[in-house]
């Protein structure tokens, strides 16, 4: 099991101000610079939620809460333009490890279920539309967003989301990959599964013990083959 970014792909540091620019040029261009700041606010805060209680968002909810937050119709006057650009901004941005298909490929014929686990706010479609471009969706028996549940890492029901789906009983089978040591190896951790850290020095730390740690995608076939 993967989560996608800053693992499966190549971390972007990029953020939703291009939607929010778009927003306050579009509701107040007189007061631009004022309603971005405040938007990013709004996005902050719900991240914070998602850090501390593991509670999901939606982009169309994070819209719908800058509207309330703001008094102005966010979500109903930009959502389809906004989400729009703000999939055509990140396209550039969004490269996935060039390692990432043979090795998916390589556990695949090994005989090995693969499944992805991401914390997103993002709807399925986003995702969906660069791993098709890159080949990964057909590698990749069950891919699941945390824009389409009810709880995030480290919640136990997101993990457990994803082993029902690929049919697995018994957490301790499963190698859950990642680069953040509490959403990633302390959530998997929790359900028995070992843990497999690629570093990433941009997140925050934790206090915890990943089962191995790895470089590069490839160094992972030799991890799981040690262990069966």
């Amino acid at each position: 099991m993967f989560d996608w970014g800053g693992t499966l792909s190549v971390f972007a540091d990029v953020e939703m101000i291009d939607v929010w620019r778009l927003a306050a040029r579009h509701l107040a261009p007189e007061r631009e610079e004022e309603m971005v700041e405040r938007l990013i606010a709004v996005e902050a805060a719900s991240w914070v939620e998602v850090r501390d209680h593991q509670t999901s968002t939606t982009l169309s909810g994070l819209l719908s809460r800058a509207s309330r937050e703001l008094g102005l119709d966010v979500a109903e006057a930009v959502l389809e333009e906004a989400a729009t650009h703000h999939l055509d901004s990140w396209t550039p941005h969004i490269v996935h490890d060039p390692d990432a298909v043979p090795a998916l490929t390589a556990l695949r014929d090994a005989g090995h279920k693969i499944g992805l686990l991401s914390n997103t706010h993002w709807p399925r479609a986003f995702h969906e539309h660069f791993l098709e471009r890159d080949g990964l969706d057909a590698l990749i028996d069950v891919r699941c967003y945390t824009s389409e549940m009810a709880r995030t890492k480290p919640h136990p029901d997101a993990f457990r989301t994803v082993l029902d789906r690929l049919g697995v009983a018994d957490p301790t089978t499963v190698v859950f990959v990642g680069d953040r040591l509490h959403d990633d190896i302390w959530g998997a951790q929790q359900l028995g599964m070992k843990a497999v850290l690629r570093p990433n020095h941009l997140v925050p730390g934790y206090d915890v013990q990943p089962d191995a740690v790895i470089e590069h995608l490839p160094e992972l076939l030799e991890v799981v083959r040690t262990w069966n």
